[in-house]
């Protein structure tokens, strides 16, 4: 039975495993996060999770990915009707039709799970 205010769910037993040995392998830094228990990694990675949903259907009938090159992603911004470059610079995202780090170009790209799980592992995070 859960603690009064939280729901429980149950899941195959080989996502709890990938979950499970994820939290023990970054266990350091999700601490320094503030997330102190596996319950807390579920909980954030749903929340995550939710957030690039929410930002991918916003736009997503605006902006399509065209390509993804090694170190650049190509979109084609439909309310502009202009193609946008999102380039690695510096080790951050930068736009280069906006010439801005932080724009719906940049966010869209972070938004999408194949290009997000590339950048994560090249421990380049999305500027907030």
């Amino acid at each position: 039975m859960p603690k009064a205010g939280f729901k429980s769910i149950t899941v195959s037993e080989e996502v709890y495993d990938k979950f499970f040995d994820v939290f023990e392998k970054n266990k350091p830094d999700l601490t320094m996060k503030g997330i102190n228990s596996f319950s807390g990694y579920v909980t954030y990675m749903l929340e995550q999770t939710m957030l690039k949903d929410k930002t991918f259907a916003r736009y997503a009938p605006k902006l399509e990915k065209i390509a993804i090159d090694d170190d650049r992603v190509v979109l084609k911004d439909n309310i502009k009707n202009r193609i946008a470059e999102v380039a690695v610079q510096k080790g951050e995202l930068f736009c280069q039709l906006c010439e801005e780090k932080d724009c719906v170009h940049v966010g869209f790209v972070f938004s999408l799970p194949d290009v997000y799980e590339i950048l994560n592992s090249k421990g380049i995070k999305h500027v907030k």
